[in-house]
């Protein structure tokens, strides 16, 4: 990313997370137990963060092969979350996408098929050591196979309808969905026929990478 145009998507990028701040806000109002406690942990953290002080060298645009599946039609398929995906949709050329598992034969095209981008985190242009935000980009008819992490994660599903299994129990996902992942659960994620989209948080030990199940 050059410096003329880092200004310019920086602040695109503070507006997107504050409008996803701000759903967070509202569904925290509207849910209970572990999803309300979570939404309660992550905005706190959030809070804490420094987005006046960024580290733009996170900021630049990697250029990473998931991006391809993001350029067609994306509908949210929900107004509720119409709003988020309008206001990071621009940016998803110029957000700093990376996959961290190392590739496997029995994978093959897992790294360019699905990526991540982190906002916030200890790896991100806003730095903390406490919670993760991003945007979770998955292509179509790709399944994310078994894995777990330390941290909790929970995901604000913004485009596509996916099936999602965790502890051995699969449910569809449409946008709007809000889903919270204790912490070492095995999950699992397999689009259809369009890609997945969605912001993601993790809270508690956000430095230990995700393993496969089976590692």
């Amino acid at each position: 990313m050059t410096d003329a145009v880092a200004p310019k998507t920086l602040q695109s990028v503070l507006a997107a997370i504050e409008l996803l701040r701000s759903h967070y806000a509202r569904l925290r109002q509207t849910q209970a137990g572990e999803v309300a406690d979570e939404l309660s942990t992550v905005l706190a953290l959030l809070d804490e963060v420094d987005f006046a002080r960024p580290d733009l060298d996170h900021l630049r645009p990697s250029g990473h092969g998931v991006t391809r599946s993001l350029s067609g039609t994306l509908a949210s398929r929900n107004g509720t979350v119409a709003d988020v995906l309008a206001a990071f949709r621009p940016l998803f050329p110029a957000l700093p996408w990376r996959y961290s598992y190392e590739p496997r034969a029995d994978l093959p095209g897992l790294e360019n098929s699905m990526a991540w981008a982190e906002l916030v985190g200890p790896i991100a242009p806003f730095g903390s050591r406490n919670v993760c935000l991003g945007i979770t980009a998955i292509g179509p008819r790709v399944r994310y196979p078994e894995h777990r992490h330390p941290a909790v994660e929970s995901y604000y599903v913004l485009s596509g309808t996916a099936r999602w299994t965790a502890a051995g129990v699969t449910q569809e996902r449409v946008p709007g969905s809000f889903i919270v992942h204790p912490s070492n659960i095995v999950h699992v994620m397999e689009t259809a026929d369009e890609p997945l989209i969605a912001a993601y948080t993790w809270s508690g030990d956000v430095e230990t990478l995700s393993t496969f199940a089976d590692a």
